[in-house]
């Protein structure tokens, strides 16, 4: 079901049944108790803090409806961005299709708002479709799937120069399962993260050659004022 094909009557019902207390307004614990991943195991808390604080618009550390409903279509448009990276449809994204599913994703927060609103998700949703031409085109033998070669290929158009061993670093940061694989809501997270470190790392790549000179207090004082 679309979010353009949801009605507010749909919503309210979903909203009432996720605000166990009555209170008329969502906490992270009744979000977290809400969703589920594909292997039906509650959301990493983390992941749910982070997506109260994108619509916990007066800072009650709560959604009410119209919160709630900016928080549905978000989490419609991201499900559909995992699904069209996860190939196998197995519920979960492992390591090549991670590392396909990064290159789609840019600094697109240009007001430094720590949000995306509609203009800046356009933007996103151009990019991702963009991307989507371009790996057909590096699909040379047409199977629905990038090899290595073809990968490297890919990866290389977009600017991206990241190695194996930090890819492997990631999926065992964002693995709570151990399979080897990332859940949905840890995508979300593990996405999250590398774009403000990336917003962080160009803010002091001044010469903008993918390098930085900073000092230690400095370099604490900038991972200390991250919001992650």
């Amino acid at each position: 079901m679309s979010q353009n094909n949801v009605s507010d009557a749909f919503l309210q019902q979903v909203f009432r049944k996720v605000d166990a207390d009555g209170s008329g307004s969502i906490s992270s614990n009744e979000l977290q108790a809400a969703l589920s991943n594909g292997t039906w195991s509650p959301f990493n808390p983390e992941t749910v803090r982070m997506m109260i604080g994108i619509f916990d618009h007066d800072n009650s550390s709560t959604i009410d409806f119209n919160e709630f409903k900016a928080l549905w279509a978000f989490i419609t448009q991201w499900e559909k961005v995992f699904r069209g990276f996860d190939e196998d449809q197995s519920g979960s994204i492992d390591k090549n299709e991670l590392r396909k599913a990064l290159t789609t994703f840019g600094m697109f927060d240009h007001d430094g708002s720590s949000t995306i609103d509609y203009q800046e998700f356009r933007a996103l949703w151009s990019y991702v479709t963009e991307w989507e031409k371009c790996f057909r085109k590096f699909d040379l033998d047409g199977s629905g799937s990038i090899d290595k070669h073809e990968l490297k290929t890919a990866l290389s158009s977009f600017g991206y120069r990241l190695s194996d061993r930090f890819y492997d670093l990631l999926i065992r940061k964002f693995d709570r399962t151990g399979r080897g694989t990332v859940a949905f809501d840890d995508f979300i997270q593990a996405c999250v993260s590398i774009q403000t470190l990336t917003n962080a790392f160009r803010q002091h790549d001044r010469l903008q050659n993918g390098e930085i000179t900073i000092n230690y207090e400095d370099f604490l004082l900038l991972v200390f004022s991250l919001k992650m």
